[in-house]
């Protein structure tokens, strides 16, 4: 029988994924004292090596899932690329949090977008397209520039391409390869945004201070908090945080990703049914990290304080930083506010997310300063400290 109770410490919790949130996730939930199994699709990966046990297979293979799934007593995700089918196999065999449902609509571009609009929030303005005719459609009547997308499967500005002039249509169609894909229109803003939010079981909700985030080729590489926005906004952004939520009927932490426009207005970007890499800074600067905070909700315990001790920034670290060597870590800690977070990755290239530093200080400029100086610090010689 599913159990739909309280899941209690000394239980197992089953992950779907084993790349660095998993492993985080798996960290956290074994300070609680749970057991972690994890699922993956490779060994030697960030989460088995810290877990219990690990099942590897292909999210394909249902069999597999769900003798996975008959070991633990909750399963979660750490990325919403799983096939939903895995979350069913899953569910035949234990309880699942978040819902499939939940991953069904997120992991789709046109069906998460097409769920904001159905609840009245505000989205960026999009079309689908499935020929370079409709493309040619969208674009009349969204304007230019724009983004076009694939529909499924996108993170880090995968699989989509900026389109600034009629030129680039043929082109750029072509490079989806004749996917179903969604055209944005291209959203000039202030600011990206990011509400890291948790939904228990009975319908509590706790949200972090808003983060602030800037992309580098589109991957994340500086997040700040608090977020450099008005009371207001960080309200409004709560808010729509929580209908989202509500809505989809979360139970775990669910990620929204915001646009700030150049008049104060906020559209919703994307939605991530997950911990999340701005999130990452909770680890070290909140009462409760949001990788904590998705154990408790999973397993229904009461979800915990989300305030910050004192005002953080984080910095990516991706194999880029490797290129002329091993990093120079004692240079960058010399810093004691600085703290490192490495993935146990063995093969860094550029691009790929091999850890991330944080720090703490009185204002959010001193903590922002502190870990740029220190990613900085890493091309430094290695010698005495």
């Amino acid at each position: 029988m599913i159990n739909t109770h309280l899941i209690l410490p000394g239980a197992t919790v089953g992950i779907l994924g084993s790349g660095q949130l998993g492993r985080m996730l798996a960290l956290e939930a074994r300070a609680l004292g749970y057991r972690v199994h994890v699922f993956s699709p490779e060994p030697d990966s960030p989460t088995a090596a810290v877990a219990d046990r690990e099942f590897i297979g292909d999210y394909a293979d249902e069999t597999a899932v769900r003798e996975f799934a008959k070991t633990v007593d909750v399963v979660t995700f750490e990325f919403e690329n799983i096939p939903v089918e895995a979350t069913s196999a899953a569910a035949e065999c234990t309880l699942v949090r978040p819902d499939g449902k939940v991953l069904h609509i997120t992991q789709n571009r046109l069906r998460e977008k097409g769920f904001i609009l159905s609840k009245g929030l505000p989205v960026t303005p999009f079309r689908e397209v499935r020929s370079l005719e409709a493309l040619h459609a969208a674009t009349e009547d969204l304007g230019l520039p724009g983004v076009l997308k694939t529909a499924d499967f996108g993170y880090d500005g995968k699989g989509q391409v900026k389109i600034t002039s009629r030129d680039q249509l043929s082109q750029a169609w072509h490079r989806m390869n004749g996917l179903t894909a969604i055209y944005e229109k291209f959203v000039s803003f202030e600011k990206e945004l990011s509400v890291v939010a948790a939904r228990s079981a009975n319908g509590d909700f706790v949200a972090y201070p808003v983060f602030e985030n800037t992309h580098s080729h589109h991957i994340l590489d500086v997040t700040l908090c608090p977020a450099r926005i008005s009371p207001k906004q960080s309200e409004v952004a709560t808010e729509l945080a929580r209908q989202l939520l509500e809505s989809l009927e979360v139970v775990g932490v669910l990620t929204v990703e915001l646009f700030l426009s150049h008049e104060g207005s906020l559209l919703i970007n994307e939605l991530a049914p997950r911990v999340h890499n701005s999130g990452h800074l909770t680890i070290d600067a909140c009462v409760t990290s949001q990788f904590e905070q998705q154990i408790r909700a999973v397993c229904g315990l009461p979800l915990g304080e989300t305030s910050l001790f004192q005002p953080a920034a984080m910095v990516n670290l991706l194999g880029d930083v490797w290129g002329n060597g091993e990093p120079s870590w004692a240079q960058a800690l010399k810093d004691p506010r600085v703290k490192l977070h490495l993935y146990g990755k063995r093969h860094p290239r550029p691009g790929r997310k091999m850890g991330h530093m944080t720090a703490a200080a009185p204002t959010q400029a001193e903590a922002t300063q502190a870990v740029v100086a220190a990613k900085r610090r890493l091309s430094e010689p290695r010698s005495g400290i």
